[in-house]
């Protein structure tokens, strides 16, 4: 996909971040703050954002695409209303975090990083909560949860689901 047949449709996105990379344009090495702040906009960097970042930085395509793919906290697809990160830190590990995420992805029929058909929920993993008393725990959106069993993690999945048909 070349830069310059890449049609950037003009709307309130790309001009809020069109400002912002002209505000940050000069600042030593803005490429991870403007894409921060496009992922913020967009809620994950497609490429045609990621295009868009390149040309107004006047930098290689390449180097934004290995920047987004280097760093786990960008997302080149979107995510669900509910993300579900499952701690994968030692304690967790050690007291059944595998299976948490097995019970998870099969009610789901996901795959970590993955989002639901339904864009409900996306599965996401991390290293450390700083809960390990609670292990295994999990994190959907802000709320946490602890000592899980992947009975347990199901029926706050279906708990999930049923408050928004409510």
């Amino acid at each position: 996909m070349e830069t310059e047949s890449l049609h950037i449709p003009d709307n309130d996105h790309y001009r809020e971040l069109k400002k912002f990379i002209e505000e940050h344009r000069n600042t030593p090495g803005p490429l991870i703050q403007v894409l921060h702040k496009a992922q913020g906009i967009f809620g994950y960097l497609p490429k045609e954002v990621q295009f868009f970042v390149a040309r107004e930085l006047n930098i290689p395509f390449s180097k934004v695409y290995g920047v987004v793919t280097f760093y786990n906290f960008f997302r080149t697809e979107p995510i669900g209303k509910h993300v579900i990160n499952v701690c994968l830190g030692t304690a967790c590990h050690v007291k059944g975090a595998k299976d948490v995420i097995d019970a998870i992805k099969k009610e789901l029929n996901i795959e970590v990083g993955s989002t639901t058909e339904d864009k409900f929920f996306t599965l996401s993993t991390a290293r450390c909560f700083g809960a390990c008393g609670l292990a295994p725990v999990m994190v959907i959106d802000e709320e946490v949860y602890g000592r899980l069993s992947p009975q347990k993690v199901i029926n706050i999945i279906k708990d999930f689901k049923k408050a928004e048909t409510n």
